[in-house]
């Protein structure tokens, strides 16, 4: 079995046995996120919680400590709550890109409705987050970061903004 397919494997079987956060957890996040953001972060599903807090932990423990990127990394997947994936869905979308990634890009335009929503909910989910954070009083930078965290990186980052993209990109990749 490759990396990939036992990463995704165990990135299955991670969201199918997510606890909302503990005590501990949700006082670091209160510490880095206002009331309204964490308002917002509290809406996710535990599985993107959880998730979200792995990406953050991993950052921290990079010794990353800008605070729109632990931010941003908190909240990057916050659109999501828009239409919330169903485990089934989740496999649908990780399937399709990896089988038809054309295809599956093309399935990402669009309305969220019939077999295609979560192809459309894993490629508009960054700008909806960023929509959303922004209305929860992010930074620019915090926003731009979540509406970018699946976005390629064409060149050798140079700006504070693509520097801190790619950190969040290879923690989000990881976690």
């Amino acid at each position: 079995m490759t990396n990939t397919a036992l990463y995704r494997v165990r990135q299955f079987f991670t969201a199918l046995t997510a606890a909302p956060p503990d005590t501990t957890q949700l006082g670091w996040v209160e510490a880095i996120l206002t009331p309204q953001q964490l308002t917002l972060f509290q809406q996710m599903l535990p599985s993107d919680q959880q998730h979200s807090l792995r990406v953050a932990a991993a950052l921290k423990a990079q010794g990353a400590d800008h605070p729109d990127l632990l931010v941003a990394a908190l909240l990057h997947d916050v659109g999501k709550i828009r239409f919330p994936l169903r485990l089934g869905e989740r496999v649908l979308i990780v399937l399709g890109k990896a089988l038809l990634p054309r295809q599956a890009a093309r399935w990402g335009e669009g309305e969220p409705r019939g077999w295609k929503r979560p192809f459309v909910v894993a490629q508009q989910h960054p700008a909806w987050g960023a929509e959303l954070a922004r209305q929860a009083g992010v930074s620019p930078l915090a926003a731009s970061l979540i509406q970018r965290h699946q976005a390629t990186l064409l060149h050798q980052p140079s700006t504070l903004e693509d520097r801190l993209l790619a950190r969040l990109q290879a923690a989000d990749n990881c976690s």
